[in-house]
């Protein structure tokens, strides 16, 4: 069973109280279109306000000021699995990992879809820290054959995250402006080595840095890491080390086979902005490459919204923009609502619009005050 295709395009970062530049529009179905960082810093009511208080007082945002931003959506990778952030990837040793991450990259690098589940396309860098490069150039023609990637980077030394690791991927990301996946393999190859490795400060402060560096520059991190050995009927809790680990990533990855020669396997996900699922895996061994079985349940979809439809009936291909004050949306419309009620309603649903309906929302400040813009986009698949 294979996931249905979101239609997704590109989005200007967009804030309540800043003018935005325009964008280009596009009607490419594919969510490779989408921008090349998603986790820009919102420029909104909520980060002015705070700037004009004390700096020794506690920085709070009301729930009418949360309301009154527009936050920039949380971008998929792979639609529906993979977002811009930091996650873990869990498995026992010698389960298969390491061709899976090579996969994953690989399809990210090529712009091509993994099982059915749309991909953005951009560069990958794998830090593969347990291999050398005539081990991975054997790995890699046994799974794609002569058919290289010129945007899929390796690296098989790196600094540690306290000695210089982070200052390497800032020069790495900073010459690949379309950098979208880093992957880190293992973990333990760049974490410090100290007494207190072990303990839920280190696990939690290690992944926190490299979430900060992922929400900076709006990519994302997957990170390889082992099961500890003592069984759990959570597969969540067989992940090593303390629970800092999962409780500051964005979310996790869970592989599991039954016996270590089966070919067989259990792939688990859960994250923060996401549904949690499970998907049965077989291994090709001709191939080298993991092919999805099964999955558990659907992915969710969100029932019809009677504004966004509206809206959707109003910014078409055909009529692909509609520019004017929150006031004359309404009436347009000819929904009930207040004008300051529709304007937050479109802050809330920002990500949707852009992703469901390929309809791109901005605010923008003019001589005769503040104007919505509507643009199409792109179309749903």
């Amino acid at each position: 069973m294979t996931a249905k295709e979101k239609m997704t395009a590109p989005i200007a970062s967009v804030g309540a109280d800043v003018e935005q530049p325009s964008s280009n529009k596009l009607t490419n179905q594919s969510i490779a279109d989408l921008p090349g960082k998603g986790n820009l810093q919102a420029t909104n009511n909520a980060e002015n306000t705070a700037k004009k208080k004390n700096p020794d007082n506690l920085e709070t945002v009301s729930m009418m000021e949360l309301y009154d931003t527009a936050y920039p959506p949380k971008l998929p990778i792979i639609d529906g699995l993979l977002y811009n952030g930091t996650y873990l990837f869990v498995g026992s040793p010698k389960i298969g990992k390491s061709f899976f991450m090579a996969q994953i990259g690989y399809h990210i690098s090529k712009g091509l879809p993994l099982w059915g589940f749309s991909v953005r396309q951009g560069t990958v860098l794998y830090l593969a820290l347990e291999d050398d490069y005539a081990r991975l150039q054997k790995r890699l023609s046994q799974m794609f054959g002569m058919e290289g990637s010129e945007n899929f980077y390796f690296a098989t030394k790196s600094k540690s995250l306290n000695d210089g690791l982070e200052k390497q991927l800032v020069t790495f990301v900073t010459e690949h402006k379309d950098a979208r996946l880093i992957i880190i393999d293992t973990l333990q190859k760049v974490r410090e080595v100290g007494g207190d490795k072990f303990s839920y400060a280190s696990d939690y402060e290690i992944v926190t840095k490299l979430k900060a560096f992922s929400d900076k520059y709006g990519i994302c991190f997957l990170v390889v890491h082992h099961t500890r050995k003592m069984e759990s009927s959570d597969s969540f809790d067989m992940i090593s080390g303390t629970n800092g680990l999962l409780g500051a990533a964005d979310g996790a990855f869970v592989m599991q086979k039954e016996k270590r020669t089966d070919n067989k396997a259990v792939l688990e996900v859960a994250g923060r902005d996401q549904q949690d699922q499970k998907l049965w895996l077989n291994f090709n061994r001709e191939r080298c490459v993991w092919e999805l079985t099964k999955t558990e349940t659907e992915l969710w979809k969100e029932p019809e919204d009677p504004v966004l439809e509206k809206i959707k009936e109003l910014v078409t291909e055909i009529t692909p923009e509609w520019a004017g004050t929150a006031t004359e949306l309404v009436e347009v419309l000819q929904v009930e609502m207040q004008p300051n009620a529709l304007s937050r309603k479109l802050n809330v649903s920002l990500e949707r619009l852009i992703l469901e309906y390929g309809i791109q929302y901005k605010t923008e400040r003019g001589h005769d005050g503040r104007k919505i813009r509507l643009t199409f986009v792109g179309k749903q698949a």
